[in-house]
């Protein structure tokens, strides 16, 4: 079932990521501009004193565009044999002779960000438009439009090996990279906190490092851990104060809404952050078109989107506009949304502690975050 969720969430973030370049800038967005980011604990922070309450939307900004790794220079150990998946789940084993030069690219960022908390982040030579950490900006993009593989600017940089998820492509076109004498190893890149782990785990092998990963997939659990701990502190305990969130991905050039539920990532997401979700709570599977009847049922408090998403509807107004559904809500009445880069809010990995830290931020304390 994740497997055909996260195939999903992959087409549908791949629209998401194409509004970041062809969306219309909205006079107003509904949302605030991002604030300067504050490095002050959640448990400092001045919270509100009823989540529910609260009136207009937030951005939930990262603290750091950097990622600390787990080993400078790890030990390695080539050739290595590794798994390769098929989009079916099933996989063939190929041999890694060299990782000196590496692509990374899937529609998140995720690879290219795990590369680098291993401590493999010389290695790279190419990633996809989607990879922010301010070390490997000035390298070149091998993806376009969000989604697409530019195989000729792949083949150019000679890299050892391609390391992707299938959720860029056209995935033949990065298979045919293998005719030219390119190595392709796709891996399984699960929306969740232990997909992000077993993530870790599979990169290393590639680099013949499984002690990297390892050490990697530990650090992203108990930081998870411990996070989500922090966040208890500072979100309502008694389940009739939690707020109830609903994730929906807005696409309003297409006209596309959907309500994203059990097993999207989104329940974990919001699960971790102290609420409710409320399309797990309706029995909602992975991600279906929203309905009127199923978003007034749900009646959240707070509406999770994408940026860009957000913006392509014009905003929150726009939105209450287009979708009078959502104006009903307790969420829509009190124009709470809370926004964050699409690329980001749900690329589980060696970052989810920090995108857990700025959700709670933009929720709990969404005036001095």
């Amino acid at each position: 079932m994740r497997h055909r969720v996260a195939a999903g969430f992959a087409a549908l973030l791949a629209g998401s990521l194409l509004l970041a370049g062809c969306a219309a800038p909205s006079d107003s967005t509904g949302t605030d501009a991002p604030a300067a980011v504050s490095t002050t604990p959640l448990a400092e922070l001045a919270t509100l004193e009823d989540p529910k309450a609260y009136v207009g939307p937030s951005t939930a900004v990262l603290q750091h565009s950097t990622i600390e790794p787990v080993a400078e220079n790890p030990v390695q150990s080539l050739p290595a044999t590794v798994p390769s998946f098929a989009t079916d789940g099933s996989s063939t084993d190929v041999t890694v002779e060299r990782a000196d030069k590496v692509v990374a690219a899937d529609l998140g960022g995720n690879i290219s960000v795990t590369i680098a908390g291993l401590g493999f982040a010389d290695s790279l030579v190419g990633v996809d438009q989607s990879t922010t950490l301010e070390s490997l900006a000035d390298l070149p993009r091998v993806t376009s439009g969000g989604h697409t593989v530019n195989a000729e600017a792949i083949i150019d940089l000679h890299p050892d090996v391609v390391v992707t998820d299938g959720s860029v492509g056209p995935r033949d076109v990065i298979e045919q990279l293998q005719d030219v004498g390119i190595q392709v190893v796709f891996v399984e890149n699960d929306p969740s906190f232990e997909g992000a782990e077993e993530l870790a785990r599979q990169v290393a092998a590639i680099y013949g490092s499984p002690e990297a990963g390892e050490q990697l997939a530990e650090r992203i659990a108990s930081e998870v851990e411990a996070k989500i701990a922090e966040i208890a502190e500072i979100a309502p305990g008694t389940p009739a104060d939690k707020l109830r969130i609903a994730f929906v991905y807005l696409r309003g050039s297409a006209g596309v809404y959907y309500l994203f539920g059990k097993e999207s990532g989104a329940d974990q997401l919001i699960e971790a952050i102290g609420g409710v979700d409320v399309a797990t709570d309706m029995g909602w599977d992975g991600m279906k078109p929203m309905t009127d009847e199923a978003l007034v049922k749900a009646n959240p408090d707070l509406i999770l989107v994408m940026s860009h998403g957000i913006e392509s509807v014009g905003g929150v107004d726009g939105l209450l506009e287009e979708k009078p559904a959502i104006a009903v809500t307790t969420a829509g009445e009190h124009r709470r949304f809370v926004d964050m880069e699409d690329g980001t809010v749900l690329s589980f990995g060696p970052r989810s502690a920090e995108i857990l830290d700025a959700l709670a931020r933009a929720i709990y304390a969404p005036e001095g975050q």
